[in-house]
């Protein structure tokens, strides 16, 4: 095995070499983490002329894009810079978002295609609605004026100075690398504008909290009528056009019919949908979902079932289908289990199991535009894997339908451990709304929501990563991990509880924590630990390791290093080595290195030369250096760091 890179410094984000290249997961990351940040920074630079509604769905829409497309090279980063500006993935999409609301306020040319941020945003869209920040005071008016007499690389340079704390150097950088055509200009109008800037952070300016108003009412209803009379028009013409035959009016959103065989029209029959036993579990040799009875008060309406099967054989072009990756979404073989059919909040939900996959349907209450169909394997589930599944998600709030040997439901914030829990209702199997996790300020991740369940003596933790089958939380060493509901698995979990975003939609069946060194930081500096998490996914490849380094008083946990798809720190190869630079209270630099119980030696090589007798490494270094790292283990094996 070769050995690999040591991470820079740690920073909030992963840590990245010189001249580092963001890939679209990291990139992902930062937008998500700091969007309301990026929001408020579109919001400020765009043209005061657009009006209020208008820019504030232009700023959602410019963050939204400024999600890369494939991996892209970083901007240049401060060496000291801190926050959420030390992550090459947040100086990335901080830069397109600028650049973006520059372009914006160009004018338009009439022998040159307009720019896409020219242009008025396609979504997000509310019907009937316009959107705007709330009031502000008469200084946020004032410097709302003062800002809109700018130009638009003033505005850029202003905010980024008082909301984005940048020194001058920095935003002349930034300014350059978006495209701004005279950056002093644009320094010396910032200079002009009195007042504190800290008022740029004043909910006036704040386009994730909004308020509403409705549109022209009356203009609306002659539209309206219009569209009515358009509509109707288009009905007669399609009833004298149409041909005689059974189209797919009663399979709702599903397409026209492709194929008629026995095993087909079996599996889209409702009248042969497997209805469990409500006490089959007590005594079937499998605890999974294939012993799950059917609830809900809508098992018996063949109408929505029959709709359910059909989408499910054939989505319809506009059914929104989703999978877990590594998912087949084709129809069933047969006639699957119906584990619930019922109303969930504002919609109408059908959840069937074919033995391999977990399949949702889900319709509006008022009709069938808009069906959902959502897929996730769960081939090779266990009792404490086949827990709970998602019933729906509205207004950042999450309903599970737990297993039927439940038998009390809480929630939990898994970044405050000795925060408590809050008891869930559990009605027909189906919990009280939990609201999701990872909720979000301005400062970043602030908590993390899972879900506790007591199944008799056992207590479990589960987490949803934005799929149909929430991830089971475990901690300990690999080959002997245990359900994180103890007091010590929950204070291991805790700092490291917001690294749960970086795997979201990858499929995930579990994830464990494991604390695998504790190291003595020089110029006593107290003693830092070295965390590894695993996320295991449902079709075996995928894996997400991740080695995490917290020092003393540090409230979260920063990632080191990061690899996918290798063994390292799971069941079959529980052996793990990371290393990281790191700079102490009294300004040295030190690479710091750690591995399992199970390491003999470790050597660094490269741009810091060191070795160690045992499982940890402590090196002097020089700032932005790397290094090699290799551990030799008890049995002679060698591995290499993680990167």
């Amino acid at each position: 095995m070769q050995p690999q890179d040591v991470a820079p410094s740690p920073t909030p984000a992963s840590a990245s070499p010189a001249d580092p290249v963001v890939d679209v997961e990291q990139a992902e990351a930062a937008l998500v983490e700091h969007y309301p940040r990026l929001v408020r920074l579109a919001y400020l630079v765009l043209p005061p002329g657009l009006g209020r509604s208008r820019r504030v769905l232009t700023a959602h829409a410019l963050a939204q894009r400024a999600l890369p497309r494939n991996r892209t090279p970083a901007p240049v980063i401060p060496a000291q810079s801190t926050g959420g500006a030390a992550d090459p993935g947040y100086a990335l999409v901080r830069l397109r978002v600028v650049r973006t609301a520059l372009e914006a306020g160009l004018p338009l040319r009439r022998r040159a295609w307009p720019k896409r941020s020219q242009l008025p945003p396609l979504l997000p869209r509310v019907r009937g609605l316009q959107l705007f920040p709330r009031s502000g005071g008469a200084d946020e008016l004032a410097l709302d004026q003062r800002l809109a007499a700018l130009s638009a690389a003033g505005r850029a340079a202003y905010v980024l100075r008082g909301l984005e704390r940048l020194p001058d150097d920095e935003v002349r950088r930034l300014l350059g690398d978006a495209g701004a055509a005279d950056v002093e200009a644009a320094l010396r109008e910032a200079d002009e504008v009195p007042g504190p800037p800290a008022l740029l952070g004043s909910v006036a300016f704040d386009p994730c909290s909004l308020q509403a108003r409705p549109t022209d009412l009356l203009r609306r209803r002659r539209h309206a009528r219009a569209a009515l009379a358009a509509g109707a028009a288009l009905l007669v013409c399609g009833a004298l056009l149409g041909l005689p035959g059974d189209g797919p009016g009663p399979d709702g959103a599903a397409a026209p019919p492709y194929a008629r065989n026995p095993a087909a029209q079996a599996a889209l029959d409702p009248g042969r949908l497997t209805k469990v036993a409500p006490s089959a579990w007590k005594t079937s040799a499998r605890t999974d979902f294939s012993v799950w009875p059917a609830r809900g008060g809508l098992t018996g309406d063949k109408a929505l079932l029959r709709r359910a099967l059909a989408v499910w054989a054939r989505p319809g072009k506009a059914v929104s289908v989703s999978a877990t990756p590594g998912t087949a979404t084709g129809g069933p073989s047969g006639p699957p289990r119906l584990l619930y059919a019922g109303t969930v909040d504002h919609a109408r939900v059908v959840i069937l199991h074919d033995g391999l996959r977990l399949v949702r349907y889900a319709e509006p209450k008022d009709g069938t535009a808009g069906a959902a169909l959502d897929f996730t394997r769960t081939d090779g589930a266990r009792r404490a894997e086949a827990n709970a599944v998602v019933l729906g998600r509205a207004d950042g709030n999450i309903r599970y339908l737990t297993a039927p040997w439940v038998t009390k439901a809480a929630a939990r914030d898994l970044t405050d451990p000795g925060a408590g829990t809050m008891d869930l209702t559990l009605s027909g199997g189906v919990t009280s709304p939990l609201a999701g996790p990872g909720q979000e300020e301005s400062g970043g991740c602030t908590s993390w929501n899972v879900l506790q369940l007591t199944d008799g003596s056992a207590t479990r933790l589960m987490t949803d990563l934005g799929e149909l089958v929430p991830a089971r939380l475990t901690t300990g060493h690999p080959g002997s991990a245990k359900d994180a509901a103890g007091a010590e698995a929950l204070r291991t979990w805790a700092p490291y509880a917001c690294s749960l975003g970086a795997v979201r939609g990858q499929g995930v069946r579990s994830v464990n924590a494991w604390e695998f060194a504790a190291q003595p930081l020089p110029d006593a500096s107290g003693s830092a630990t070295w965390v590894c998490t695993r996320a295991e996914t449902w079709r075996g490849d995928g894996v997400r390791v991740l080695a995490q380094f917290r020092t003393p008083g540090g409230d979260r946990g920063v990632v080191a290093a990061k690899a996918q798809d290798v063994p390292a720190c799971g069941k079959r190869d529980p052996q793990v080595l990371a290393g990281v630079l790191w700079k102490s209270k009294g300004g040295h630099w030190y690479l710091l290195a750690a591995g399992g119980r199970d390491t003999e030696a470790i050597s660094a090589t490269g741009g810091i030369t060191g070795s160690a007798d045992k499982n940890l490494l402590t090196v002097k270094a020089e700032q932005g250096a790397r290094a090699k790292l290799k551990g030799t283990l008890e049995d002679g094996r060698t591995i290499s760091g993680l990167r």
